[in-house]
């Protein structure tokens, strides 16, 4: 059977096209579009590790919380060891949803240092101890979480 013309799913038909760059996807994310913000999401994602110290700086600048959670996410696909510090200070943050993003990231780069630091997080202690029950929660289902 042949194949219609377009008919591949919109993520396979992106990864096609040409890389639009690293700051035309930041504005796109910026956009007041919803499937442009997407697009503008997940077009860097293949390419995370070679912009890892510009999404560091997007993200030091960012306003908007959930375009800086999309940023640190990023930032923790990138697999890089470069990215280490600042996802290391992001485990630490008074926001769960950073918290949460550093875990996820640290656990992707999974170098010693890395695994290191996410067994010695499960001591660490938060404003509430719901709150610290909520980041030993979050960081058990992680690290449970095939890579």
């Amino acid at each position: 059977m042949a194949k219609i013309a377009g008919s591949e799913p919109k993520e396979e038909r992106q990864m096609k096209a040409k890389f639009p760059g690293f700051k035309k996807c930041v504005a796109m994310m910026r956009a007041r579009d919803p499937a442009t913000q997407e697009d503008g999401f997940h077009w860097p994602r293949p390419h995370a590790g070679e912009h890892v110290h510009e999404l560091i700086g997007e993200f030091g600048q960012e306003k908007d919380h959930g375009l800086r959670c999309w940023l640190l996410e990023l930032i923790g696909l990138a697999k890089s060891p470069a990215a280490f510090e600042f996802l290391a200070g992001q485990l630490r943050s008074a926001d769960e949803r950073f918290r949460f993003w550093a875990i996820s990231g640290l656990k992707n780069l999974d170098t010693k240092e890395a695994r290191t630091l996410l067994w010695e997080a499960r001591s660490y202690t938060f404003g509430s101890p719901a709150e610290t029950e909520t980041f030993r929660s979050e960081l058990e289902a992680v690290l449970k979480q095939q890579s």
